[in-house]
């Protein structure tokens, strides 16, 4: 029975250091990203002068940016307000974009730390390895749809808390398409490349 051949010697010594500052990076990634969302919904539950983050769809406003800081007009494209409360279930949408943030991070870099590890032991193409680079593939996906959707619903709770349920900003696109659909490209590209990796491997394992 033909022996499979050894796919460490494919690392050289400057990828093996790289990938081991990617375990370094991710870990640190994943626990900001845990601290972050923690911080967000512990500052928000007592529902008090709330911080939201929002985009903003032809709104005009007037900045001093002018001569001895003389107001000009400007047109909004993002920015933050302070609500003095938001409705519940606006409230209840910053917890789970948190938590989904926080989930979708953690979890796509334990799944790329895995793939590390295992680069690392010389398991390039695999099976396993196609799994798993094609389920972080859909989580980050999920994340991007996900996220954007429900922080859309905590801006609109707070401009509607703040205006008193007047003020209407239209339609706004929360989920950044361009983003998504590259998202996905890059996701399909890599789960055909390791499955063919993995395909092309065997095939040349059973001709040794």
């Amino acid at each position: 029975m033909a022996s499979p051949r050894p796919t460490s010697r494919a690392l050289s010594r400057g990828d093996t250091v790289s990938l081991l500052l990617f375990l370094v990076a991710g870990v640190g990634l994943a626990v900001w990203a845990v601290v972050q969302s923690v911080a967000t919904i512990v500052q928000a539950l007592p529902n008090r002068d709330v911080r939201v983050a929002m985009p903003f769809l032809d709104t005009a406003a007037e900045a001093p940016l002018g001569p001895d800081g003389a107001p000009v007009p400007v047109e909004l494209g993002a920015g933050a307000i302070v609500a003095p409360e938001l409705p519940v279930a606006s409230l209840w949408a910053l917890v789970i974009a948190e938590v989904l943030l926080a989930v979708v991070v953690v979890t796509v870099v334990a799944l790329l730390l895995t793939l590390t590890i295992g680069i690392l032991r010389g398991q390039i193409f695999s099976r396993r390895n196609t799994a798993i680079v094609t389920t972080a593939g859909t989580v980050t996906l999920v994340g991007l749809a996900g996220v954007p959707f429900f922080q859309n619903m905590v801006a609109n709770g707070a401009l509607a808390r703040i205006s008193d349920y007047t003020y209407d900003r239209g339609p706004v696109q929360v989920i950044d398409l361009p983003v998504l659909l590259g998202a996905a490209f890059v996701a399909a590209v890599a789960g055909t490349v390791f499955s063919v990796g993995d395909r092309l491997q065997r095939d040349t394992e059973g001709l040794v």
